[in-house]
């Protein structure tokens, strides 16, 4: 068991504001919106009723080479993009390929694989299928290409919790560092799944918001008119090491990674347990591992998807672990921004939350008209300062399936 605490000390996002972290940032500051109208044919091929989402600014394959896109999934190319970045980042650490370890994650998966090649199958018959089909399509695919491209040899490990996934894995680094598994851990999570029967099911389910006349405004959390979430993708990526690791090798540090908490509703497949008791444990083990009470925590980077339902079952939890202060606590919920990432949500805004927390700034949530005032958080349409004291931050993540995940943040 390490004694050494974890810290960060390198990033990588493609998100649909920015191709690199700092972009990502930068535009998410400036109350940017990556939401935007599909042009592809399958929209009206299929009459897809809604008709936008936060596609990623930059296709994957402006960075990796042909080869490399040719073997890989799209979800498994925004992982390995955010990656390198992140591992350049970090200063290309030189470490002991076994005690180098990935924890990266995906909600979904191949889905572009994996139904491509169902059409192939059908239209052209079994030899036409691709060869490296399953391993494209596999859920840990992300995290093997991670591990092959920098040689970890400690483990590479796949959380497949719905939207929590990338929460949960960067819960997981933490534990693998803690327990002495590794020195390094590669951690984040990834998602490419804006593709016609993800569109088309979470239409059916009345879960996206149906906004086509403006989609820059679609995701909208905390508004009373909110009416659905935005499909986005992308990925994100951290370097977590021990500080006696980090601070050996000279290495720049972004800030503490001090807790995480992972938890089940065993609600309901899709809902969230409205009276918000397993969200409010995970805040709470979150808290506990970092050492820390309610009263410590300067920002939230809420889940806050722009449902109905969603936001308001959100802010319960969270009012059982802070109570009447909840509503002081600057919040932001930056997916009104970037969307939903799915799987990959978590590990963006985990990295959101630790620049928060760096440069004491709560980024804004853009399209805050009508504030809900059943929801009376501390939200803003601007960035919120933080103040120069001791900084402290959680971010939130919640799945279908009743799954919960929450990372804490401290500055150096």
């Amino acid at each position: 068991m390490s004694s050494s605490r974890i810290v960060v000390t390198g990033i990588g996002a493609s998100s649909p504001i920015g191709g690199t972290a700092p972009d990502s940032w930068s535009a998410l500051l400036d109350g940017a919106s990556g939401t935007r109208t599909l042009t592809h044919e399958w929209v009206e091929k299929y009459q897809i009723p809604v008709k936008f989402a936060a596609e990623a600014l930059v296709r994957p394959e402006a960075t990796l080479s042909r080869p490399e896109a040719k073997r890989l999934d799209p979800a498994s190319q925004f992982a390995l993009v955010a990656a390198r970045e992140a591992w350049a980042d970090a200063g290309t650490p030189e470490v002991d390929p076994e005690r180098l370890g990935v924890d990266f994650a995906t909600g979904i998966g191949g889905v572009w694989t994996l139904l491509d090649a169902w059409d192939t199958l059908r239209e052209k018959g079994p030899r036409r299928v691709m060869p490296m089909t399953v391993p494209m399509l596999m859920p840990n695919a992300a995290a093997a290409a991670i591990s092959m491209h920098f040689e970890a040899r400690a483990f590479a490990r796949t959380v497949a919790s719905a939207c929590a996934s990338s929460t949960e894995a960067i819960v997981n680094g933490l534990e693998h560092l803690t327990s002495g598994l590794a020195d390094i851990v590669i951690a984040g999570g990834t998602e490419s799944a804006i593709h016609p029967i993800t569109m088309a099911s979470f239409s059916s389910m009345q879960a996206l918001s149906k906004r086509n006349d403006d989609p820059a405004t679609a995701s909208r959390p905390y508004n009373s008119d909110r009416d659905g979430f935005v499909m986005g993708e992308g990925a994100a990526a951290l370097v977590l090491e021990t500080e006696e690791h980090a601070k050996a090798r000279g290495a720049k540090i972004y800030g503490y990674l001090v807790g995480g908490g992972v938890t089940a509703d065993s609600y309901h497949i899709t809902a969230n347990d409205p009276e918000g008791r397993g969200a409010s444990r995970a805040v709470k083990l979150a808290l506990d591992m970092a050492d820390a009470s309610p009263d410590d925590v300067t920002h939230i980077n809420a889940h806050a998807t722009s449902t109905p339902v969603g936001d308001i079952a959100e802010y319960t939890a969270l009012r059982k672990v802070f109570g009447a202060r909840i509503d002081d606590i600057p919040v932001s919920a930056t997916k009104a921004s970037t969307g939903h990432l799915l799987g990959g949500t978590g590990a963006l805004e985990a990295v959101f939350t630790l620049l928060a927390v760096r440069d004491r700034k709560a980024p804004p949530t853009i399209n805050l008209t009508n504030q809900d005032p059943d929801i009376p958080l501390s939200v803003s349409g601007d960035a919120q300062p933080l103040g120069s004291g001791a900084q402290l931050a959680i971010s939130n993540s919640f799945g279908f399936g009743g799954h919960n995940a929450v990372v804490a943040f401290a500055s150096e």
